[in-house]
């Protein structure tokens, strides 16, 4: 899969293609129904397939400040897309000045001039251009003039996660800041998902026979509520069952947040400075302080053995 970032980075030569455009955080199954209709058509035509994104959120450019959690890094969304099927991840760097272009502009520069798009594909909701005054009628409409068609695709998955609301990115951040992570997963399709390098902490963990990998998250992320979690660790090319704890470590005043994950049973593990991801599967417990340390090590165990059954009854995620 070809990744683009900004439009100088389209080859020259490239030729008619099936595009869907939208932040897609997350690639969740309403997503994934729209980007595999774009790939479907795609195939039907026998042109690429684009997806067109952007970075920031253009919510940081529009409002500062008010930058969602993300669900998913960009690198995480185009290696999800890939496995959908898409031949190409454009990532457009949203500015100031990006986020003033209106919508007939965005459709010359983007759609018509750059990557001669042949169908579009879109969420019945889908805005863009300069204060989201672009709509699918108004798409539908230019391309009637620039010769694309457009197909509009309801997005709208429910099931048990958020009591029965439709799927989305908003809703799977809300279950991921409450600590109900397998709603989340139901809405992903997958578990959700942290990512960063281990840094070292205060190794309290090795010292009473839980060595943990301590990840600084990527800016912005999406972290669940603290507590402590069943999961994997995504390290050396593996997915290591993990007893995952987020919290601020109240047992010896802590303050700064952070995502620990031990990997069970694995000894000798140095993971400092690598890029690793934490993969959450269950919610076990909430943060707690203990009256004593063995009090502390008692829950741990058991924090462990809880994890161990949980993880033993799932499926290994592979992406």
């Amino acid at each position: 899969m070809q990744r683009w970032r900004g439009l100088e980075d389209i080859p020259q030569d490239w030729g008619r293609s099936v595009v869907t455009i939208g932040s897609y955080d997350g690639v969740h199954r309403g997503h994934q129904l729209i980007i595999g209709r774009a790939v479907e058509r795609a195939r039907e035509l026998g042109v690429p397939s684009v997806v067109v994104t952007f970075d920031p959120h253009p919510s940081e450019v529009v409002r500062p400040g008010s930058h969602p959690p993300l669900l998913a890094p960009h690198h995480r969304r185009a290696d999800l897309m890939a496995a959908l099927g898409v031949d190409a991840v454009l990532v457009l760097p949203f500015t100031a000045e990006f986020s003033k272009l209106s919508p007939a502009d965005f459709v010359v520069k983007v759609l018509v001039d750059k990557l001669h798009a042949r169908t579009v594909v879109e969420g019945p909701n889908f805005r863009f251009g300069h204060k989201a005054a672009g709509n699918v009628e108004f798409l539908i409409e230019q391309g009637r003039t620039y010769d694309y068609d457009v197909e509009v695709i309801d997005l709208y998955v429910s099931g048990a996660a958020g009591g029965g609301e439709p799927f989305s990115s908003t809703l799977t951040r809300r279950l991921v800041a409450e600590g109900d992570v397998a709603g989340a997963a139901e809405i992903l399709g997958r578990p959700h998902r942290v990512e960063g390098v281990v840094v070292r902490g205060a190794q309290r963990g090795r010292e009473m026979g839980y060595p943990t990998a301590n990840v600084e998250t990527l800016p912005h992320t999406a972290i669940p509520a603290d507590g402590v979690y069943a999961g994997w660790l995504h390290a050396l090319g593996e997915a290591m069952p993990a007893a995952v704890s987020v919290g601020t470590n109240p047992q010896f005043d802590g303050t700064e947040r952070t995502v620990e994950a031990y990997a069970i049973g694995r000894e000798g593990l140095d993971l400092y400075g690598l890029h690793v991801a934490v993969d959450f599967l269950a919610f076990v417990r909430g943060q707690a302080k203990f009256d004593s340390l063995e009090q502390l090590l008692d829950a741990i165990g058991a924090d462990v053995r809880r994890c161990e059954e949980l993880i033993a009854e799932a499926e290994t995620p592979r992406l």
